[in-house]
């Protein structure tokens, strides 16, 4: 977890709402394959209520949980914005405070070298 710099390397979750299982599978294999996200788990049957264009709404979605680190979260955020179906979809980036050390390396190692 240390950076090249010699800085401790920070990490975040990126939780995303997606419309079908095969989008999210997209997103995840794109973000993966391209190395913005180490690792991506697709969790089926969320169910969405939320406002939307001044009505409440309430939709299946499939939701998407991506590691990475901090300093890839702008680009990863762009690639989905990118990708995504939706107008205006959910992509919030939570940190990671802490965790298994080994796992948190095996991210560092996993994603491409800072842009």
């Amino acid at each position: 977890m240390i950076s090249e710099k010699g800085n401790a390397m920070a990490h975040s979750l990126i939780y995303v709402t997606t419309g079908s299982r095969d989008e999210a599978l997209a997103i995840a294999r794109e973000l993966v394959e391209s190395r913005l996200a180490a690792c991506a788990n697709v969790l089926a049957g969320t169910t969405s209520i939320y406002h939307w264009q001044g009505e409440v709404c309430e939709e299946g979605e499939v939701s998407l949980i991506l590691k990475t680190r901090d300093d890839l979260v702008e680009q990863l955020v762009e690639k989905i914005q990118d990708l995504h179906s939706y107008d205006c979809p959910c992509v919030v980036s939570l940190p990671i405070s802490g965790g298994n050390a080994a796992f948190l390396n095996w991210i560092d190692s996993e994603t491409i070298k800072s842009p």
